[in-house]
């Protein structure tokens, strides 16, 4: 019992000798292990004060960048402002020493008027001075007082305005019936241009390409279905015959025919052909015409300067550029109109954008007169009346043919410029060689006839000059002459507006001395 009782204590001493030596052994490692720790810690705190630091470092020298880079720009940007400045005084004062150079130089032609009128002044009196001399000298020289001359020179005088009187009314009963000659001319030609008869093809007709022939039976559709619907719709004729690969659209109103032209190049190319594509794709290019007219007109008001112009004038103006007078197109014709205008009042010192106005909107009633009763001149003059234009710019619209007096210089230039536009050469259905070949036959039937020296067709074939031989044609004969040409002329000749027949015979006399 009791050997057990020692085993058990030696195995308790054992047991417990091992458990302090393991306690040993484990603080030991504890204690190194938190050594490394503290190492480590001591290491890593090291290296983030470094980076820190570095990083702080890096910080500043971008900040520094960053200010010099900013102070740089506004140091440039002051520069450039500084010299953009002195540019704008150096502009000012250039503008300021003009000035007052103009002004020194109207105070010198004020005062230089001055002078001249008071000049002027002393000449009347010396002119009256002489005057009143000479009628008393006369009195003395005649025996007559000045009331009893007057009495004489009155009667003799009456007996001559009696004759010439006479005389004169002959004249303007000819001149008369001339003119009513010319006006119901006028009139005749107005009524066909409206009612669009026979007008040459380049005015009424549009060729549409196709890309086969095949196209054509899919155009006309089964039934002729889709050609109905097109011309239902546009208004415009359909011309499908032997032409290959092309359709011609006919009709007289040009903006239904670019409608047309638009709406089947559409359907062309999208290739479905139908009631309902043809109604949908005519829709749209009557859209695409509307936005073409207002670009038109808005073009045409930036190329002239013109600004200010009531936005329906403007789509006027746009419209215009699918009218046409005699082959010239309405909307160049007008713009060039414009520009004449603007540069004759430049010469004579007017208002030069009230000349562009008036002469761009001369022809404003173009646009609408074959939708309306009127002549463009009325149309037009209503339209400037209606969209509150100036006056001046009213007159020159009535009075640019002359139906109405010309109230102001610009009326008148205005007319001159319409004059020029449209009787250059070439501007109206005329090609070069044509407009050479009427002068030429122009001349040649004048050349035929009997006693005719030579001839020259002047004023763009407005007139022909005719130089006769005196010995065969004598005073009387050159009016039969003159009326005889003209008859001709109207025979063998085509040409717009009237032609002057102008007889020149010129008398000489010649003696020799022996």
């Amino acid at each position: 019992m009791l050997g057990i009782v020692i085993a058990v204590i030696i195995t308790a001493l054992i047991c417990a000798a091992i458990g302090f030596l393991a306690i040993s052994n484990y603080k030991k490692n504890v204690e190194a292990t938190i050594g490394n720790a503290e190492d480590k810690a001591r290491e890593i705190i090291d290296e983030a004060l470094k980076t820190a630091e570095t990083k702080k470092r890096e910080g500043l020298l971008e900040v520094k960048e960053e200010s010099i880079r900013t102070k740089n720009e506004l140091d440039k940007e002051i520069k450039e402002r500084r010299a953009e400045a002195q540019r704008y005084e150096r502009r000012v004062q250039q503008k300021e020493e003009s000035i007052d150079k103009k002004a020194e130089s109207l105070e010198k032609k004020e005062a230089g008027l001055v002078a001249r009128e008071e000049e002027l002044a002393k000449q009347k009196e010396v002119v009256a001075r002489l005057n009143e001399e000479r009628v008393q000298e006369l009195e003395r020289i005649s025996g007559l007082t000045s009331e009893q001359a007057k009495e004489h020179l009155l009667k003799i005088v009456e007996d001559e305005v009696k004759h010439e009187t006479a005389v004169m009314i002959k004249e303007m009963e000819s001149r008369a019936k001339e003119e009513a000659d010319k006006k119901a001319k006028d009139y005749v030609v107005t009524a066909i241009q409206k009612c669009a008869a026979d007008h040459v093809s380049e005015t009424t007709i549009s060729v549409v390409q196709l890309p086969n022939d095949e196209m054509k039976g899919r155009i006309i559709g089964r039934e002729g279905r889709n050609i109905r619907t097109l011309e239902t719709l546009t208004g415009v004729e359909l011309i499908i015959d032997d032409t290959p690969e092309a359709v011609i659209l006919s009709g007289f109103d040009p903006i239904r025919r670019e409608v047309a032209r638009i709406a089947l190049e559409k359907l062309i190319v999208d290739g479905r052909i139908h009631p309902a594509r043809i109604e949908e794709m005519v829709e749209k290019a009557q859209k695409e015409v509307e936005v073409m007219i207002k670009e038109e007109g808005e073009s045409a008001t930036l190329d002239v300067g013109v600004h200010g112009i009531h936005p329906e004038l403007v789509k006027l103006l746009g419209k215009m550029k699918f009218r046409t007078s005699y082959g010239q197109n309405a909307l160049k014709h007008s713009i060039e109109v414009a520009h004449l205008t603007g540069l004759l009042a430049a010469e004579m010192g007017l208002d030069v954008r009230m000349a562009k106005r008036a002469g761009l909107l001369h022809d404003i009633g173009k646009s609408v007169d074959h939708e309306m009763e009127g002549s463009h001149i009325q149309l037009g003059a209503e339209l400037c009346r209606k969209y509150k234009e100036s006056q001046i710019v009213i007159n020159a619209v009535e009075s640019h043919h002359g139906d109405v007096e010309a109230q102001s210089l610009i009326a008148c230039l205005v007319q001159a410029a319409d004059t020029i536009s449209a009787a250059r050469p070439g501007a109206r259905r005329e090609t070069l060689e044509t407009y050479t070949t009427r002068l030429k036959q122009l001349e040649d039937i004048t050349n035929n006839f009997k006693g005719v020296d030579k001839s020259f067709a002047i004023q763009a074939g407005r007139e022909v000059r005719v130089m006769v031989v005196p010995e065969q044609i004598s005073d009387a004969d050159m009016v039969l002459l003159a009326r005889d040409i003209s008859k001709q002329i109207e025979a063998e000749l085509e040409y717009p507006g009237q032609i002057k027949v102008n007889v020149i015979r010129e008398s000489r006399v010649v003696e020799y001395a022996k």
